[in-house]
């Protein structure tokens, strides 16, 4: 299988390019710092930003897959990114993606027709990041794409342990951390099994 991954030299990133190149897959990554990835014979590393539509149809041209792990970082990357990595994903008919947002936009528990970070819920003081994942949603509904949305809680470095609860469109009731090794576990799990089709899933221990 072909997989192009982006935000592949984030930390969660990391993790999927290891998973996908361990079971024998063929990897492009589009990166900004090519240095930051070490190379690999299964491994095609593409320069370029992932706002910039011919770099993202250049990246997609060979996928049978997508995912994607990037990050807001004070920037519009991730709504301007989705909406070049939808267009071109319909134009060469490819169908899967799962993205990684944040627990957030999850629905809350306690107000139910509000997003946690716009609910009781969330402390949040800065929620321009929430945003961003908030429009990548909204975006991914209006599409016909087989699309899941990974929505972690708090997330230190850790391995993957493999334990771990999960929720469709909430967070797992009093979740309060999820390691980058078990987010990429079950966001490249579930690449390929689909149990979660068109769904935000909520991620914690």
């Amino acid at each position: 299988m072909n997989i192009t991954i982006f935000g592949a030299t984030g930390r969660v990133g990391r993790a999927l390019v290891q998973y996908a190149l361990a079971d024998g897959h063929q990897v492009t990554a589009l990166v900004r710092s090519p240095e930051k990835l070490n190379s690999h014979e299964r491994l095609t590393i593409i320069e370029g930003d992932a706002r910039d539509q011919t770099a993202i149809q250049m990246s997609l041209r060979e996928a049978d897959v997508a995912l994607s792990s990037l990050c807001a970082n004070q920037t519009t990357t991730l709504s301007e990114s989705i909406v070049h990595i939808t267009q071109a994903m319909e134009d060469q008919s490819i169908r899967r993606i799962v993205t990684i947002g944040t627990a957030g936009i999850l629905q809350s528990r306690t107000e139910p027709k509000k997003l946690r970070y716009r609910s009781n819920e969330s402390r949040r003081l800065i929620t321009f990041a929430a945003e961003e994942h908030e429009k990548v949603y909204k975006h991914l509904q209006a599409t016909t794409l087989d699309w899941t949305i990974v929505c972690p809680t708090y997330l230190p470095d850790g391995p993957a342990t493999q334990t771990y609860r999960v929720e469709p469109e909430v967070l797992p009731l009093d979740g309060r951390s999820i390691s980058v090794g078990d987010t990429a576990h079950f966001a490249y799990r579930e690449l390929t099994k689909k149990t979660y089709n068109q769904m935000r899933v909520g991620l914690s221990y």
